[in-house]
């Protein structure tokens, strides 16, 4: 995965996969893959998938890139403790899924605590791995 600075201000993680380089067959496949490694761990509550496409694609005036087929987000928390009103701004977590012509996009923004960051890394990094 590589981190990037997308707009020049938001850190987020993305990782590209050609389709012939994998054996994931579609967005729904790597969401449903996260949501398993998500109710698996200790703490972290699932919380849904908000079809991204689906909601573009229905707003009046709405812009897909052509070269995007599908895309959603997989909604959930890491968090276990509340610290300040805050630390809302930055919850819940979303990883995205997007399917294009040739390639799946994943992406992410860097969580607050860096520990959590790296194991949605590790998830990623996980799923291509399979």
């Amino acid at each position: 995965m590589r981190r990037i600075n997308y707009k020049e201000m938001y850190p987020v993680y993305v990782q590209e996969v050609a389709k012939e380089e994998t054996k994931i067959n579609n967005v729904d496949e790597i969401c449903q893959f996260f949501i398993n490694k998500i109710n698996a761990h200790a703490f972290a509550k699932y919380i849904g998938i908000f079809n991204h496409y689906a909601h573009t694609k229905g707003i009046e005036g709405g812009e897909i890139a052509k070269n995007i087929k599908d895309a959603k987000n997989v909604v959930f928390c890491f968090g276990k403790k509340l610290p300040d009103p805050k630390m809302l701004a930055v919850r819940p977590r979303s990883i995205g899924v997007c399917e294009t012509n040739s390639h799946f996009v994943i992406s992410f923004m860097e969580a607050p605590n860096p520990a959590l960051t790296e194991l949605m890394v590790s998830w990623v990094e996980e799923m291509l791995n399979q």
